[in-house]
């Protein structure tokens, strides 16, 4: 789990990238939830906090602007 504020020192740029990362995982975590093999149910939940974390970072650097 990431801080916001480790995500407000990063670019727009870097944001993004991260978002695509973490979108990706949890992709990934949905399909071995599905098929009964994910081992830490529990990121799920700490994934999609991370990715509103950084969306929610993006939109005060766009309200800043």
């Amino acid at each position: 789990m990431t801080k916001a504020n480790e995500f407000r020192n990063m670019t727009s740029d870097e944001i993004c990238q991260k978002i695509d990362i973490l979108k990706k995982d949890l992709f990934r975590m949905r399909t071995e939830a599905k098929a009964g093999r994910i081992e830490k149910p529990h990121m799920l939940k700490v994934v999609k906090k991370d990715i509103a974390r950084c969306e929610t970072v993006l939109k005060e650097k766009a309200n800043a602007k």
